[in-house]
């Protein structure tokens, strides 16, 4: 069994993330990102806040994670971006389909 590279990140609206996954994409950094509405809750500065995000799920390589890291730094409009990855286990026409999609 092989590796995919999960990497999650938020932006603050559909556009902004829409923008980020087609770049994504066109550099061939990612096979896949969905994005997903989502409802967040959290604390920033002192004061809780409650706030609608988009959601962006990246389905890539593992050996692409220090580029996607600095490229949705770059790119995503928060000042403390939320970006967390994880390596997976997968099944072996899927994986083999991600590193064919990507760099």
């Amino acid at each position: 069994m092989k590796q995919v590279l999960l990497l999650i990140a938020t932006e603050h609206n559909k556009k902004a993330a829409k923008k980020i996954a087609i770049s994504l994409l066109k550099k061939k950094l990612a096979a896949c990102i969905s994005l997903k509405d989502i409802y967040s809750i959290y604390e920033w500065e002192g004061k809780i806040e409650e706030v609608y995000e988009v959601q962006i799920i990246i389905k890539s390589k593992p050996e692409l994670k220090n580029a996607l890291v600095v490229f949705l730094k770059n790119k995503i409009s928060y000042d403390i971006p939320q970006i967390i990855y994880k390596e997976f286990n997968s099944e072996n026409k899927y994986t083999n389909w991600v590193n064919k999609s990507c760099l």
